[in-house]
């Protein structure tokens, strides 16, 4: 998951503070170096634990709609929710819930510029701390194309429905939720909105295969790009979403100790000979 922010303290205190992830890399956004890349997960930063934000202190607010990921979910454990709803009042976050859905509990809460961020009663009893991703929420106007795409393209299937909302897994953790809304406003790109979703695939082999799978589906995808710490593909699903199918390696430690991560300003080296200039733009962090 990546997401646009406003004020990267601010980011910083309510994802490694108030959440508890870890901060596993301290980076800059490639095409804007001006502004920082920060990386949130568990304590290695392991695949399929990663939510990201390019935070732009003076970007105005975004408007979540169609076409977008409005919703990010966590998994805790089951007997957790009551902790997390007062740990959230106590912090003056804004929370609702619980309610339930697919037979799950779950409550939202809503990080500094205002984007859902869902806690999912679905993992084993006992601790408070978020276990792993357990879902994301498209909203579209339609559902059939997005349905088509995921299901004959991704290899999803469906394994739910319930009003307006159809989930698509494909047997691993994790879920697409497809909410249709076709009566709302097209969402528009700023803080508090995510920009994009990846999916992981093991290596640069499997890589090549989904883009050569994707453009011969005739769908727009980009070059692979070098991401340092993974590669990337990008293409949007019909419905608007930006999708990116990530590498699992080389990973987060290639240019920091495992049991340093996040601690430092990492650049690509092409950006090497400006670090005194960035590290005078960029605000100090906590």
């Amino acid at each position: 998951m990546t997401a646009i922010a406003s004020d990267p303290k601010k980011n910083v205190a309510f994802y490694t503070k108030f959440l508890g992830l870890t901060l596993v890399k301290k980076t800059v956004n490639f095409d804007d170096p001006t502004t920082y890349h920060l990386y949130y997960g568990n304590e290695t930063g392991a695949p399929g634990t990663i939510i990201t934000f390019f935070p732009w202190p003076h970007t105005m607010r975004g408007k979540a709609g169609t076409g977008q990921t409005t919703v990010t979910a966590y998994s805790v454990p089951k007997d957790s929710l009551e902790y997390w709803i007062e740990r959230a009042r106590a912090h003056g976050v804004t929370v609702s819930g619980p309610v339930e859905r697919f037979g799950e509990q779950y409550i939202t809460l809503r990080d500094p510029d205002n984007m859902a961020v869902e806690l999912v009663a679905s993992g084993p009893a006992g601790g408070t701390h978020l276990l792993s991703f357990h879902s994301v929420t498209l909203t579209e106007w339609n559902l059939a194309p997005t349905s088509k795409l995921l299901t004959e393209l991704l290899n999803f299937t469906v394994v739910g429905e319930a009003g307006n909302r159809t989930r698509f897994a494909t047997g691993g953790p994790g879920f697409v939720d497809v909410e249709v809304v076709p009566d709302q406003r097209r969402g528009s790109i700023g803080s508090g909105i995510v920009h994009h979703i990846a999916f992981r695939t093991p290596n640069d082999e499997t890589q090549k295969v989904w883009h050569e799978k994707i453009a011969e589906a005739g769908h727009s995808v980009s070059p692979i790009m070098d991401r340092n710490y993974f590669h990337s593909i990008y293409f949007r699903e019909p419905g608007g979403v930006l999708f990116e199918i990530a590498t699992d390696p080389p990973g987060f430690a290639i240019d920091e100790p495992a049991d340093q991560l996040g601690m430092t300003l990492k650049l690509p080296i092409w950006y090497e000979p400006r670090r005194a200039e960035l590290e005078t733009i960029l605000p100090a962090l906590a």
